[in-house]
């Protein structure tokens, strides 16, 4: 056998091998599973509408921050504010003198950051959320917390935005309950239902 034969024989051994499920060297998927979640969730062209999330832009998230009670101009270095004003960068947004566009997409850093603000701003929101007009019924303000420190729904409600449901408070009550202290554990509920709720948690 010449060194033709031979290479012409490896090369056919190698090529009988072949199963098609590598192609480019990624395993494809199978695709009876893909026809399954498909058949489940939609096809890619419909739930990339109904689930995707853009990142809520800067100057939205400032006009939210003022109407919980958020004072947007404070100066003290560790105030929401103050946070809100000087992390634009992490923010995404826009830096027209470089002609860079405000970036739409949710990063580890705006996730980071805009929680910081609301833990910062945790305490303002508790204390203004109920003289906001948005947040009034007949002129009767919603509060985030009862005298027994459990949360309330329409306080909640106001707070993400949507109608509050008992998943919100359950874990608005664990998050309370489980802090050190109760203060920490309004400041943290409020961060934490705020953040999920406003990057599309």
């Amino acid at each position: 056998m010449t060194a033709i034969h031979i290479l012409r024989l490896i090369c056919l051994v190698s090529l009988a091998g072949c199963t098609g499920d590598l192609i480019g060297g990624v395993a494809q998927p199978d695709p009876f599973d893909e026809l399954e979640r498909i058949q489940r969730d939609g096809p890619p062209r419909y739930t990339s509408r109904i689930h995707g999330c853009a990142k809520m832009r800067y100057q939205t998230l400032g006009n939210v921050l003022a109407s919980r009670g958020v004072d947007l101009a404070a100066t003290d270095e560790l105030s929401a504010g103050r946070l809100y004003a000087t992390g634009g960068l992490a923010l995404g947004a826009a830096n027209y003198a470089a002609r860079v566009r405000e970036n739409i997409e949710i990063g580890l850093a705006t996730t980071a950051k805009v929680f910081d603000i609301y833990a910062q701003a945790a305490p303002e929101i508790i204390a203004n959320l109920p003289n906001r007009p948005e947040c009034q019924v007949g002129g009767v303000g919603a509060q985030l917390f009862d005298a027994t420190n459990h949360c309330v729904a329409d306080g909640v409600s106001c707070l993400i935005g949507v109608p509050a449901t008992p998943a919100h408070l359950e874990i608005c009550n664990q998050t309370v309950a489980s802090a050190a202290d109760v203060p920490t554990g309004k400041r943290l509920a409020v961060a934490v239902l705020a953040a999920a709720a406003h990057l599309c948690e």
